[in-house]
């Protein structure tokens, strides 16, 4: 869902209201020139100082603005969502009005000031996306909201004084994770993490240990493995139910994952657990305390489904691994000496 909510004081609070398409003129919802914070879920908007899409322009990307200060705070009167396919974006420049004298083809963000056409620009056509133009370097002045298909044979007052250019961003994809639990593969085993022997060769009997306890760590470490690198950036956040580990662990289960590092998430939780050492050796006897631990692998077969801005859908394949030593146990042996 693309959607604008806009609030009546800086903050996000006061009156406020939540529009899903075009607004040609705030004054027939009651919120005119009073905008003063606002959130945007999807695509960017395109706020307008006057009714009808007219008159000086503030661009708003997905996110949260708190105060609007620097976009002509409590001004708007009309709201317009940006509903091109933002994923290619590319703007012919032209020297001249009317797409005349020089051109130059951009398809990224540019500071023209590295180059040759720094405020020389006088008209422009837009092949795809949506570009914000500024005056100064710093993104700073006066601004033009370019548009896909929609020409400009003059900018006007804008006329030679083109700094700076850079292509709007579409709304971030969205992730769900499917796990495959049918194919699920899980190796269980049992594996020795220390031991502790205690000899008594006399008549009576004698401490076995001077410590009543050990501490031994256990961990759990979570990771998602992709397989296409590309579709997954840092940030991305997604939910996994993972219910059914629940009763598996001895860890709670969070189940919601933020990729931090390229195309994979890892996450180790760990915590201390105490085992009971035996008080005594009896006379002429030999204990052994051998601690076990339980290995766990489990790895499930993951579908992350991503959704683009236009709830285009496509599927990604990857691995849900998760590796655990838990449930520290103990196994006492006695023999006679």
């Amino acid at each position: 869902m693309n959607k604008i909510i806009v609030y009546e004081h800086v903050n996000f609070q006061g009156l406020c209201r939540e529009f899903t398409s075009d607004v040609s003129n705030l004054i027939d919802h009651n919120f005119n020139d009073c905008i003063s914070s606002l959130k945007v879920i999807g695509n960017p908007w395109v706020a307008f100082r006057d009714v009808n899409f007219c008159g000086p322009q503030s661009v708003f990307e997905e996110g949260e603005y708190a105060r609007l200060e620097n976009h002509n705070n409590d001004t708007f009167s009309s709201l317009q969502l940006v509903t091109e396919d933002l994923s290619n974006p590319q703007i012919t420049l032209y020297e001249h009005v009317n797409y005349q004298g020089r051109s130059l083809v951009i398809n990224c963000e540019t500071n023209l000031c590295y180059g040759s056409f720094n405020d020389i620009t006088s008209s422009h056509k837009v092949q795809r996306g949506a570009w914000v133009l500024y005056e100064h370097a710093n993104q700073t002045g006066s601004i033009i909201v370019a548009r896909a298909h929609r020409d400009v044979p003059s900018y006007g007052p804008f006329n030679d004084l083109l700094s700076y250019l850079r292509p709007l961003k579409p709304r971030r994809p969205k992730f769900s994770a499917v796990l495959l639990w049918d194919n699920k593969q899980e190796d269980v085993k049992s594996v020795t993490i220390d031991s502790i022997c205690g000899h008594n060769a006399t008549d009576q009997r004698q401490i076995f240990c001077p410590e009543l306890h050990r501490t031994y760590e256990v961990f759990m470490t979570e990771s998602f493995n992709f397989c296409n690198a590309e579709e997954i950036k840092n940030g991305t956040k997604f939910d996994v139910d993972l219910s059914k580990l629940k009763t598996v662990y001895d860890f709670p289960v969070q189940e919601t994952f933020t990729v931090e590092k390229g195309t994979s998430n890892t996450r180790t939780k760990k915590k201390s657990m105490q085992v009971p050492l035996p008080a005594t050796v009896p006379p002429h006897s030999k204990i052994t305390v051998n601690v076990l631990a339980k290995e766990v692998e489990v790895k499930i077969p993951v579908n992350l489904i991503i959704t683009d801005a236009f709830n285009k859908t496509k599927t990604t394949g990857g691995e849900y691994v998760c590796h655990s030593k838990v449930s520290v146990r103990t196994m006492y042996m006695e023999e006679p000496i």
